[in-house]
């Protein structure tokens, strides 16, 4: 049993007849620990028979509460008291008016509405085009048609690969291979390993990318999937989404050491541009990469957060994705999930040891950071912080479905609906 569903059972038992959703399948602890070397702390959740290694729930108020499911406690008949009455772990004395509350509800429920559906990561379907050097892999991108199979051989493909070519919506052209199908550019300051460059339509599954500056880059990409990667040894981020690439799916991948650069941008997951940078990549016009999809991907032993949202960016879902955060740097980042777009839905989502919060809003630039969603996250802190923290809270929703617990601060610094 794994850390979220040990929480979520945990939870369950509390109150009885709560009745909890079945937890999203993350990637197995052996697979893991494989890919890290030594394992990571998320791999070794404790069974609910473990008493010595429980989280400590977020200020409980009486022996027979548990508050792991918002800023109101859940007594025996699940009821959530609090919420209506307000309680100790939120920060904020102010309660919303009913009439404000159904306002707020419709606004999340319409966010949850746009989101991206949930997705699965693909079956690589027969070759067209079998590649096993790096030559070869850089002539099939080169010309690449709509329905191409590429397939890749075992081994290191050493070098920057670029694509240019688009599929379609029904014919994408799809990249694959195993774990040991492996691209290399050579070190951490070398330049993109893999370049989407204004390439729709493409699915990219199964291989390895490593050794360089960034990972996989995806400029103007439309429709893509990038699903069952293993991400390492990166400079900077591991995948980043830019140039208005809308409408791709981020599923099922594994990353880990990033940063190696520069940990200020080593992030895991990384949507949009910086308003600092949009005169360099959008014609100094917002980076509108909207409605993506970040979805069971398993991020640890990275230097800035997990996953970060850029102002410009609206209409997207983080969801069922696995964090650790110890190798988060003061320089890199001081959350998991920092999201500066506009009406994202971050749910399902497990984290544990966050530098300081679990997730958080930032408005960066005026009319950004507003109308996001968090719901059903389980957060195990281990920080000075909140579970999450919204600054400031515009329109943003915190539903009180979400499991915080070791946050210093608490649940959240609003009231949860």
């Amino acid at each position: 049993m794994n850390r979220r569903e040990w929480m979520i059972a945990a939870c369950a038992a509390a109150v009885g007849a709560l009745v909890v959703a079945a937890p999203v399948a993350l990637i197995s602890t052996a697979q893991h620990a494989s890919a890290s070397g030594a394992g990571s702390s998320l791999a070794g959740a404790p069974s609910p028979g473990e008493a010595s290694s429980s989280p400590t729930a977020v200020e409980p108020t009486a022996p027979s509460t548990l508050e792991c499911c918002g800023s109101g406690t859940l007594d025996a008949e699940g009821v959530g008291a609090a919420a209506a009455e307000g309680s100790q772990d939120v920060q904020n004395d102010a309660k919303p008016s009913t009439k404000e509350s159904e306002g707020t509800a419709a606004s999340a429920a319409a966010v949850v509405s746009a989101a991206p559906p949930a997705a699965q990561v693909p079956r690589c379907p027969a070759a067209t085009v079998n590649v096993g050097t790096a030559d070869a892999l850089a002539e099939a991108l080169e010309a690449a048609q709509p329905g191409d199979v590429i397939g890749m051989a075992d081994g290191v493909y050493e070098g920057n690969f670029v694509a240019e070519a688009s599929g379609t919506s029904s014919e994408p052209i799809v990249l694959c291979g195993s774990q040991d199908a492996i691209l290399d550019s050579g070190g951490p300051k070398e330049g993109y390993v893999l370049h989407l460059d204004g390439a729709s339509h493409w699915t990219l599954l199964g291989f390895t990318v490593r050794n360089g500056q960034k990972g996989v880059m995806a400029d103007g990409s439309q429709g893509s999937v990038i699903a069952g990667l293993t991400v390492h040894q990166i400079g900077d981020e591991a995948i980043h989404l830019r140039g208005h690439s809308s409408d791709n799916a981020v599923i099922g991948n594994t990353i880990f050491d990033t940063g190696l650069r520069r940990d200020k941008y080593g992030e895991g997951v990384y949507v949009g541009t910086a308003q600092s940078n949009w005169c360099d990549i959008t014609d100094c016009k917002p980076d509108n990469s909207d409605r993506n999809l970040i979805q069971d991907n398993t991020i640890y032993d990275v230097t800035a957060e997990a996953i970060d949202v850029k102002e410009g960016t609206s209409n997207g879902a983080i969801r069922g994705n696995s964090f650790d955060g110890s190798a988060v740097t003061s320089d890199g980042g001081d959350s998991w999930v920092d999201v500066k777009g506009n009406q994202w839905l971050i749910e399902g989502n497990v984290g544990e040891s966050s530098p300081n919060d679990g997730f958080q809003t930032h408005e960066i630039l005026e009319g950004w950071g507003a109308g996001n969603v968090f719901r059903d996250n389980v957060a195990d802190v281990g920080g000075p912080g909140y579970g999450i923290s919204l600054t400031p809270s515009l329109d943003n929703v915190v539903a009180c479905s979400n499991i915080v617990t070791n946050a210093a601060e608490g649940y959240s610094n609003v009231a949860c609906i």
